[in-house]
Formats: C-alpha cells, structure tokens, sequence
C-alpha cells in the first residue's frame, strides 16, 4: 500500500469583501492577489464576483491557485478565475468554512458578509488584515497598500501572531 500524500503546505490567505464593488476596489483587490501568488500562496476566498473575483484574477496573472468556498451546490457559480470550487450549500454561513480555512485574511473593503469574516477570524485566533480604508475593529491589523497587507498577513503567520 502506498503511504498517503502528505498534505499541501502552502498558505492559504483568505481575500474577503464585497460581491460587488467600484473599480478602486477591484484594482486593491487585483493587486492583493498578484501579491498572495507572488509568494507561492493559495488564494481562498467565496468565489463569487467583486473583491473575490478581482482578487482571484490578479493571483491567476501570477500563475497563482486560487480556491472558493461558494455559498450555493453549483460549481458553476463560480467565477472564472476559480481553479478549486467547494459547494457548501451553506448561504452565507459558508464564511466561518472561509474563516476557518484561511491561515490569515485580507479585508478589502465590504459590507456585512465581510464583517462576518473578520469576526469569525478573530474568534478562531487568525489574523486578520483590513486594508485602508477600512473598519476600525479591536484585533485586526490595518495596512496602507496590498503590498503592505499581504506582507503583514503573511509575517502574522510566521508562529508568534505578531507583526
């Protein structure tokens, strides 16, 4: 019998924010993509459009792999930018599977499901990045550029949780 594949050891950063969003929006989270790819990461977040979308585009241009956790049963909903499709059936309780799953988050922009994201994150003990501008909430990290907020999340991840 063969021993098992040991599992993959790469990060997985979490890009969360809004489905939809303006085009300032969409390049923050374009470039916060190429970053997390750049550094050999998975880039996970809930596959749908917006922040997800432009954040998945930008790591596919680095070559990155990019994996979301979609709210509904169809791999199809998807956006094209999407290697790994996980169907939860789960609405938007799918975000604590996100939480979960991510070894730190980036914040980029959003509305409530986002908010959601972060507080489940800071609960389970992972660090969360909130790129400006963005909400002032006790326990999370903030960064000026994506540069900056893919930098600090991957040192938050580096064993002591401190930049």
């Amino acid at each position: 019998m063969k021993a098992p594949m040991k599992t993959d050891s790469r990060k997985q950063i979490g890009v969360i924010g809004a489905g939809a969003c303006s085009s300032e929006i969409r390049a923050l989270a374009e470039v916060v993509g190429r970053e997390v790819a750049k550094r050999g990461a998975i880039l996970l977040c809930g596959g749908l459009g917006g922040v997800m979308e432009a954040a998945a585009y930008g790591a596919k241009q680095e070559g990155g792999i990019t994996l979301g956790i979609l709210p509904g049963t169809l791999r199809e909903e998807a956006n094209i930018w999407i290697d790994i499709a996980v169907v939860s059936g789960m609405g938007h309780a799918r975000n604590a599977l996100i939480a979960q799953s991510s070894d730190a988050l980036i914040a980029v922009s959003g509305e409530y499901g986002t908010l959601s994201e972060i507080a489940l994150s800071l609960k389970m003990g992972k660090p969360v990045v909130v790129l400006e501008p963005g909400w002032k909430i006790e326990g999370v990290y903030r960064a000026k550029s994506p540069e900056e907020a893919v930098e600090l999340a991957f040192r938050l991840t580096e064993g002591n949780g401190k930049p």
